[in-house]
């Protein structure tokens, strides 16, 4: 235990509508990825304080499931404006706490605002079926909240996952409980204090905390579903742990994901978009990141010679500074991490195009900072090629038969997203439905639609996101039957 620990308020533990020291008495710092410099303390969350955080939010869902679905709608709406108006705030958090550009981190306030919107003006979508049984008989199905559910978030948007993944089930009239990332916990707790006299008492709660307050959430039976963004390892943790309670999840978790460039594609779009599907700005952190590109060998070299000028753009720099274009690694671990599949690769043969060191910049070098980093001529044994890096770090491979290349691109784990580039329709539809992934873009790339459904294939996930399937996962589905035959007297 900390000899001092800060009042009750932003940094504790907020639910049942009221901010509560952790029973363990438990506060950790949180740290400024690129500083490595501690920001503050924030409460841990253990067991005991997710078991009282669960109760105080089933007594809320039974307020809230009967609030109008208009009227959940219009609060929404609210949370929305609310985070409009604080955005550059919000983003101030997220680039100090999780290292990412304060220039990209307005970007997610805006996103997680339209989501808001999104799914408040879905609530009379929630709706059922009629299933014809002659004239004696309605049968009819309606859909119902949940209960309470449990969304445990990653750390490479904080703010955006936060306020964009509450709303569906608040939407669909569930009470929520946000366990937000380890790392970066200090956005979510500020939603809280800014939209505490939004909604009613207990419907949103969050609980910073580790692994022990993610398992406790997860197998926790009065948690009615549970939803997570991660690694795939913390999905596995999380399935085993709703499991006993058979309660349902939703899954997005990690990618290893490919950009297939055919022959007849324009080198310079090629080019751009190896560099943007590769999410650069926030160090290559994202699960949708295009992180392997395999290139027809009649364009390879074209598309190899443009992209270290294409690389330039993205400098490592101070995440609080608006003019930076990429920010800082996470943590030391992951930093050590990304260093450590950079030497593997040199190691195993790959052809160091550009970066893969440290920026030399001296107001840089406390925090953990990686130079975009991409290698040519890399082979699927290479763990660049196989493994999800969460790290600034591109695998290119050239190809001539298109059977081997899919072969290649469909033989790793994951099955997040996939862009294809080819001004061939037939090719571009093909291929489409060749590769084993959740999300494809055509000529396009590292985007989302909202309103689309986004998610992933094999390792990489269940479930989809950002759509009105998002919303109706969050409710279940009950069916009536009455009988309207007249009793004889």
């Amino acid at each position: 235990m900390l000899k001092s620990q800060p009042a009750p308020g932003g940094r504790s533990l907020y639910f049942d509508g009221n901010w509560h020291h952790p029973g363990s008495g438990r506060y950790r710092p949180t740290f400024n990825p690129g500083l490595d410099a501690p920001i503050t303390e924030v409460a841990e969350a253990d067991a005991s304080d997710v078991d009282a955080a669960v109760g105080a939010a089933r007594e809320a869902f039974r307020v809230w499931r009967d609030v109008a679905p208009l009227e959940r709608g219009r609060l929404l709406k609210e949370v929305a404006a609310v985070v409009r108006a604080n955005a550059r705030e919000l983003a101030a958090l997220d680039a100090a706490n999780c290292g990412n550009p304060v220039r990209e981190m307005i970007g997610d306030a805006t996103i997680a605002a339209a989501q808001l919107d999104f799914f408040a003006g879905l609530v009379t979508e929630m709706k059922g079926d009629t299933i014809p049984m002659g004239p004696d008989a309605l049968n009819l199905t309606v859909r119902q909240p949940l209960g309470v559910v449990a969304r445990i978030l990653a750390f490479n948007h904080p703010f955006m996952f936060c306020a964009g993944k509450i709303a569906a089930p608040l939407a669909a009239g569930n009470a929520v409980i946000v366990k937000p990332p380890e790392q970066a916990p200090l956005s979510s707790l500020r939603l809280a204090e800014l939209v505490h006299s939004i909604l009613p008492k207990g419907v949103l709660s969050v609980l910073p905390g580790g692994r022990e307050a993610g398992a406790a959430l997860a197998s926790h039976p009065g948690v009615d579903k549970v939803a997570i963004i991660g690694s795939v390892g913390a999905g596995r943790a999380v399935m085993r742990a709703a499991s006993d309670t058979i309660k349902p999840v939703l899954l997005e978790l990690g990618g290893k994901n490919a950009l297939i460039a055919f022959a007849d594609a324009d080198p310079e779009r090629v080019a751009q978009a190896v560099i943007a599907g590769m999410n650069f700005t926030w160090c290559g952190q994202s699960c949708g990141s295009t992180s392997r590109a395999f290139i027809h060998k009649d364009i390879y070299q074209d598309v190899l010679s443009r992209l270290p000028a294409k690389a330039s753009h993205y400098v490592p720099g101070l995440p609080t500074d608006d003019a930076t274009t990429m920010g800082a690694i996470i943590s030391k671990s992951q930093y050590e991490r990304v260093l450590d599949y950079i030497a593997s690769a040199k190691q195993e043969g790959a052809r160091l195009v550009t970066g893969g060191g440290r920026p030399e910049n001296p107001a840089l070098q406390k925090g953990f900072y990686v130079e975009p980093t991409i290698f040519a001529d890399v082979t699927p044994s290479m763990r660049i090629a196989r493994e999800e890096i969460f790290g600034p770090v591109l695998a290119i491979a050239p190809w001539d038969d298109e059977a081997t290349m899919l072969s290649r691109v469909n033989g790793v784990e994951y099955g997040l997203t996939c862009s294809i580039w080819t001004n061939d329709l037939i090719k571009a539809h093909r291929t489409a439905m060749a590769v084993e992934a959740g999300f494809v873009w055509i000529n396009e790339v590292s985007k989302h639609f909202l309103g689309a459904p986004f998610g992933g294939w094999k390792q990489s996930g269940l479930g989809r996101e950002e759509c009105l399937g998002e919303l109706l996962a969050f409710t279940q589905e009950k069916n009536v039957h009455v009988s309207l035959k007249r009793s004889d007297r």
